[in-house]
């Protein structure tokens, strides 16, 4: 099992070579690793390797165990509900573990975070990070595509077709967003691009993303996030794709829901698929 824990002193004593305070990215690694807790997504794609990617190997890794266990212990408690002859109601939605939808673990939860980067830069820790995820054990969820930005969509592994997940620390953001919009899952997806507000030309680019948004309506979100106390590399764009939103299943006015058919149906199938009936 490898060292999934960004806080553990196994992890910080191993990712602490990686970090160049140049970068700026001290922050963002441990806000990157809560996005991906919050987020679970199964397909994220870095540009530009470095102090962030074991932060984000280890958020995939932690969910991956979390997942498992939120799975055998929802399905427990639902066969507990129902064998006591009473419906799915408010007392089965709060009992532990509170709040979870049977239907987001009747699919299997592998994640896979591919990290593009020439590894030339001089200045960057790329080259040594999968040293790094090997000593943490992490490595086994990480395909490391040497290539430039502009060179890697061919190179991406076969099944990485819609990307959950994107984080963008290199200068040819607006490329990115010309070529990879597409494959960015329109169901929710999100991309994090690193400092466009404090260059002109990323400003540039937060307004040209701007105008997207505008001429394709319900297409996108976007909000700029600013640390202010630094001079460069003090910003994150958030894109999120919108798209292709599915809509709340179970959702009733009133802030209640509907614990008839299909969340009840949805249940009983999870219920049965862990306990391999």
């Amino acid at each position: 099992m490898g060292v999934n824990n960004i806080f553990d002193a196994k992890f910080q004593a191993a990712v602490e070579p990686l970090r160049v305070p140049q970068m700026g990215t001290e922050v963002v690694a441990t806000l990157l690793s809560s996005l991906v807790q919050m987020l679970r997504p199964q397909h994220v794609l870095e540009v530009g390797m470095g102090y962030t990617t074991p932060f984000l190997a280890a958020a995939l890794s932690r969910i991956e165990e979390q997942v498992r266990a939120e799975s055998a212990e929802l399905a427990g408690k639902t066969e507990q509900h129902l064998a006591a002859g009473t419906a799915l109601d408010d007392a089965w939605l709060n009992t532990d573990p509170a709040l979870l939808t049977p239907t987001y673990y009747l699919k299997p939860f592998n994640p896979k975070l591919v990290a593009v980067d020439n590894l030339s830069i001089p200045d960057s820790s790329a080259a040594r990070v999968q040293q790094v995820l090997t000593d943490l054990g992490l490595d086994h969820i990480v395909e490391v595509v040497n290539a430039d930005l502009r060179e890697c969509v061919d190179k991406l592994p076969a099944g990485f077709s819609l990307i959950d997940l994107a984080w963008v620390d290199a200068w040819e953001c607006l490329y990115f967003f010309d070529h990879f919009w597409d494959l960015i899952n329109p169901d929710g997806g999100v991309v994090v691009f690193h400092y466009l507000m404090t260059y002109p030309e990323g400003e540039a680019v937060i307004r040209y993303i701007t105008k997207f948004q505008e001429a394709h309506p319900g297409e996108l979100e976007i909000m700029n996030l600013l640390e202010p106390h630094k001079l460069v590399q003090n910003s994150l764009t958030v894109l999120r794709r919108t798209g292709g939103s599915t809509k709340p299943m179970y959702a009733k006015p009133g802030g209640r829901l509907n614990y008839g058919s299909p969340l009840h149906d949805n249940a009983l199938t999870h219920a049965a698929a862990q306990s391999g009936r």
